[in-house]
């Protein structure tokens, strides 16, 4: 028996052991590999065995699987819509050169799937030809192109049209662009892309033709037209010549604009026309339907409860029988500072909503009904300030107008933007300020968005004067903080910062002959609780005599033609010029001067709180010692004590390039009349003229200074552009005068002509620039300045205005004169000069400058003549 179970279990063991052989066998021959699609079949039902991906070698299997749509278990017709679907997607991300999936085997009703890809290249070089540097940077920040990129015909055909475009709003509107690709033989599928444009000429207008026009003549329509202008024209010489066709369209709206402020409403521009005229130039052909002319027939307003109809009109300033000006009522309704809307919402209505409707619109008149929608006062929920990362927050709060609990005022909204704009840490140019308005709750939150800059400004220089080269190094930190100046943890850097107060150290030196040094503190905030402003500044120089032949500018200057020294005719070149000076110098000859001042100052609220009133107190010290280029005194010491105020106002919107408002400065500086009360004799003094007299009679310095200085900044387009052109005016005049007609000040004398830099040689007196003319001319040795006043007008058109870098130019006319006794002060008695010049702001420098200009007037005997002065800081 036992050995019946061992037969009939091996016969078992055999049995299992052949079968999955005999089935193998089986699924073997029932297996399809690569079978045909026979589209002209009813398709069949398969689940997806397996899906497997060749070539994309950059992505992994799954991203291609799961893009595909397709799944492993998913049941599909073959042929069917499932396959050309996955095909159609993977063409739509044009990242693949060629696609297919192929059926690589079938068993019963299961398919094997392959997703065969061939990528598109990659760049691996790019290649602009044609354009210059800055025009490639700019093509590609536009175009985003980079090495490693796929590049498929989708981008190579918006990179051609991108800088198609980039160039007709150049005025290049045939320039011609290629993209080529070249394969890269030292990678494996990348490519070369070379750019290459052909710019061209440019197209410019060659004449404007209008048809239609009788209101206005073709001179005004062409004027009117900003950016499309004829090529040939005088009266066009700064206008854009070249033909940019988006900027041509531009200018069909404002002919439109220009018919309707003039009451034409119904007028259009019927068509237009561009026509080549030659290669590079077009005539353009304009036709125009004026229409009738439209007058204000009566003016309703409708919803107002707050205000009465009386003072919504007085507002609006338009009135029945005045033209229909839809740009001026828009103005008044909405933009102007004294806008209908403005007088709501600087009172909290922020909700306040005003629509114009034009009703019964008949013959030549129309009525205007003025649907108004005040709703309900909001009030300031929270102030959010976002970027600030210089000042302590609260050195920000303390200058905005528009605090959390008070009602909405756009006013109080501007102002503060003004104020914060003042402090000179945040950029201007990119402040945001936002009114995010919750109508749930009638509250506003108010969002500023600040763009910081550094404001310190730190001066490393050495230049070339008449006394050699002259070293400076000066420190001006403008976010210094006093209170943590003993607190080392709250540095930032090697200084306290944080409570926008000022620190300013310099030191300036050429050795043997000259040496200044100062330091000076102001305080914005003082105390941190109102804005009253504290500053106290000390100084002290000294410099050694010279002969007098190297000193001024009048007597033997060695640069100018005919010198002695030097100059073009003269008999010695400049290095024996520079011997001859090293061996002038006498140290026994010298004049130091040392002085401290204090000064507080406090913002008005009346007139208006652009006004502030500030006094100063401060001392000076003189000390002569055989000086021979005073008029008046060569040796001594002399005290001066002085009490000052100054009554000014600004309202300037930006302190680096202003677009409007204004500055004025009345000031008057006194001191005690020693005179009228010492019992000295003052006309006997003068007469002894004597060593000892005259220090007698100077030994305390006396006189009254009075000064007016005022500028004016007017927009002479839209103020909200950016680049708007400025016209600035200015008109200053001074004047020292004494107590006692025997003894007038030798100090404090107006130095007038030239840059208006102070320098070395300015002996105790104020600088006043005067371009076109040397410095100093108006008033050389033995003719001080006792009164001066100056004249200008100065167009101002900005090239870039970046946080980083402000850069302007200038076009300025100036007249002006100095006089030695104020009995003989005449501000009709000019001297005139013209010019350009550029100006550059650098953070970390400040302003810069450089200016040309032609005096056309004769100073003692000499022409101004042409002069290029340089500017260092600026000036008020």
């Amino acid at each position: 028996m036992s050995q019946k179970i061992k037969i009939l279990f091996a016969a078992m063991l055999i049995a299992v052991c052949c079968t999955p052989y005999s089935a193998a066998q089986t699924v073997e021959a029932d297996t399809i590999y690569n079978p045909t699609v026979v589209y002209s079949q009813t398709p069949q039902i398969y689940e997806i065995a397996d899906i497997t991906v060749v070539g994309a070698d950059n992505y992994e299997d799954y991203i291609i699987i799961g893009y595909s749509g397709l799944s492993k278990g998913q049941r599909i017709e073959i042929p069917g819509d499932d396959i050309t679907n996955a095909l159609k997607r993977f063409w739509r991300q044009g990242l693949f050169s060629d696609v297919a999936i192929l059926w690589t085997k079938a068993y019963g009703d299961k398919a094997w799937l392959e997703i065969r890809l061939t990528p598109q290249p990659r760049i691996s070089q790019i290649n602009y030809n044609g354009v210059k540097k800055g025009e490639r940077e700019d093509l590609e920040a536009r175009l985003g192109l980079a090495k490693g990129q796929q590049i498929t015909p989708n981008i190579v055909n918006r990179a051609e049209m991108i800088i198609k475009k980039y160039f007709d709003e150049k005025g290049f509107k045939n320039a011609d662009v290629r993209l080529i690709q070249h394969e890269d033989l030292a990678h494996k599928n990348e490519v070369i892309l070379d750019i290459n444009v052909d710019k061209n000429e440019k197209i410019k207008v060659h004449r404007i033709y209008f048809k239609g026009n009788n209101v206005f003549s073709d001179f005004k329509l062409k004027w009117a037209m900003k950016k499309t202008s004829e090529r040939d024209n005088i009266f066009t010489i700064f206008k854009q010549k070249k033909f940019v066709e988006s900027d041509f369209e531009s200018d069909l709206q404002v002919l439109t604009e220009k018919y309707n402020e003039k009451g034409y409403r119904d007028a259009y521009v019927v068509c237009d026309s561009i026509v080549p005229y030659d290669k590079n130039k077009v005539d353009i052909y304009i036709s125009i339907e004026e229409g009738d002319q439209y007058h204000i027939r009566d003016i309703r307003w409708i919803g107002n409860t707050i205000y009465t109809n009386d003072v919504l009109s007085a507002y609006l300033g338009m009135k029945p029988g005045d033209v229909y000006n839809q740009k001026l009522l828009n103005k008044r309704i909405n933009e102007d500072e004294d806008a209908v809307s403005n007088l709501y919402m600087d009172r909290g209505y922020l909700f306040f909503n005003l629509i114009p409707l034009e009703t019964n619109i008949a013959n030549d008149s129309i009525d205007l009904e003025m649907m108004i929608t005040e709703g309900p006062q909001a009030r300031i929920n929270k102030v959010i300030i976002n970027g600030n990362d210089r000042l302590y927050e609260h050195v920000i709060r303390r200058e905005l107008r528009t605090k959390p609990g008070e009602l909405f005022d756009k006013s109080a909204l501007i102002r503060s933007a003004r104020e914060i704009a003042q402090t000179g840490h945040f950029d201007p140019e990119s402040m945001d300020i936002q009114p995010k308005p919750n109508p749930e709750n009638g509250t506003v939150d108010i969002e500023l968005n600040l763009t910081s800059k550094s404001n310190d400004q730190i001066e490393f220089s050495a230049g070339w004067g008449q006394t050699g080269i002259i070293g400076k190094l000066s420190l001006k930190f403008t976010n210094f903080s006093m209170r943590n100046l003993f607190n080392p943890k709250s540095y930032k850097g090697i200084i306290p910062q944080g409570d926008g107060q000022t620190f300013t150290i310099s030191a300036q030196t050429n050795a043997r002959y000259y040496q200044a040094y100062s330091i000076s503190f102001f305080d914005p905030w003082f105390g941190g609780k109102r804005p009253n402003s504290f500053s106290v500044s000390a100084y002290y120089s000294r410099q050694t005599g010279i002969e007098s032949s190297f000193y001024n500018n009048n007597y033997y200057n060695p640069y100018l033609y005919g010198g002695y020294y030097g100059g073009y005719g003269g008999y010695y070149d400049q290095s024996y010029y520079q011997a001859q000076l090293e061996n002038a110098i006498d140290p026994s000859k010298s004049l130091q001067m040392a002085g401290i001042n204090f000064s507080f100052g406090k913002r008005l609220s009346w007139p208006d709180d652009y006004f502030t009133f500030m006094v100063d107190l401060g001392y000076q010290a003189y000390i002569l010692d055989d000086w021979d280029y005073l008029y008046y005194m060569n040796n001594g010491v002399s005290h001066s004590i002085t009490l000052g105020a100054t009554l000014a106002r600004t309202s300037i919107d930006n302190p680096i390039y202003t677009r409007r408002g204004s500055q004025f400065s009345l000031s008057a500086t006194v001191t005690p009349p020693y005179s009228l009360f010492d019992g000295k004799d003052y006309k006997a003094l003068s007469q002894q003229n004597t060593e000892a007299s005259r220090q007698e009679m100077y030994r305390w310095i006396e006189y009254y200074k009075i000064k007016f200085k005022s500028r004016t900044y007017t927009p002479l387009t839209s103020p909200e552009n950016q680049y708007t052109l400025v016209l600035m005016t200015r008109a200053d005049f001074g004047l020292l005068g004494s107590y006692n007609p025997y003894k007038k000040s030798p100090f404090e004398t107006f130095y007038v002509g030239g840059d208006g830099m102070t320098g070395s040689y300015t002996y105790a007196t104020e600088t006043i620039g005067m371009r076109g003319y040397d410095n100093g001319a108006f008033t050389p040795w033995g003719y001080e300045g006792y009164a001066y006043t100056r004249f200008t007008l100065e167009l101002h058109f900005p090239f870039l205005l970046q946080p980083s870098t402000t850069i302007y130019g200038l076009a300025f006319a100036e007249a002006g004169n100095a006089w030695t006794d104020i009995r003989d002060f005449n501000p009709f008695s000019m001297k005139r000069s013209a010019g350009v010049g550029v100006r550059v702001f650098l953070p970390m420098i400040g302003l810069l400058g450089i200016d040309w200009a032609y005096g056309f007037d004769e100073v003692f005997g000499q022409r101004g003549g042409s002069h290029f002065h340089f500017i260092l800081g600026q000036e008020f």
